[in-house]
């Protein structure tokens, strides 16, 4: 019999959502909307597609500004961003070559879910996936399916925000300045 005050044997956390390797993902302070993200539980950190990074003060604290390029095989639509610098820190890829990377705090958004995650920026040019989120931004969140893809992410709709964007920016063909996070490290949201 369980003591008073310490959880019963029934009453267990709820189950995690699933969601897929790939699953398409919002980083709303950031100003992205919709990219697509490889959940990848072997790699620790997350890291978000990054160039032209440029570390500098502003009153008195470390920002960075960095332009991604949102999809894939898309260097024409470029989003310039600043974000508050964590810190730099040193990663070891998958094919073991050390680099020192940027850090920065952001909100991630998976269909309803919403939480802060650490993210290095690089150059993810030649990698398959703008953004990928590693183990630690879903470790107690979600389980993941290696199977299967875009679990929690509805194709159909992605589709046409993509075409409405695409249609838009193909007018427009200028970048957008978005300023993000204020002082302080954003808290998550349950």
């Amino acid at each position: 019999m369980p003591k008073p005050g310490s959880p019963s044997r029934h009453s267990a956390k709820p189950p995690l959502p699933l969601i897929g390797w790939r699953e398409w993902v919002s980083l709303p302070e950031l100003g992205l909307e919709q990219i697509k993200a490889k959940i990848d539980t072997g790699a620790r950190t997350s890291a978000l597609h990054a160039v032209d990074i440029h570390v500098f003060e502003h009153k008195n604290r470390q920002r960075v500004r960095f332009r991604v390029h949102p999809h894939q095989r898309d260097t024409e639509r470029t989003s310039l961003l600043e974000a508050d610098l964590i810190e730099r820190r040193q990663i070891r890829s998958s094919n073991g070559h050390a680099e020192t990377r940027p850090v920065i705090v952001t909100p991630v958004r998976i269909d309803g879910y919403e939480w802060s995650i650490e993210v290095t920026l690089t150059n993810r040019k030649s990698m398959g996936f703008r953004l990928l989120l590693g183990r630690q931004s879903v470790r107690e969140r979600f389980w993941v399916d290696p199977g299967r893809s875009f679990l929690l992410s509805d194709r159909s709709e992605t589709a046409l925000l993509s075409e409405r964007m695409e249609t838009a920016e193909g007018m427009i063909k200028t970048g957008i300045v978005i300023p993000v996070q204020s002082s302080g490290h954003p808290q998550p949201t349950p």
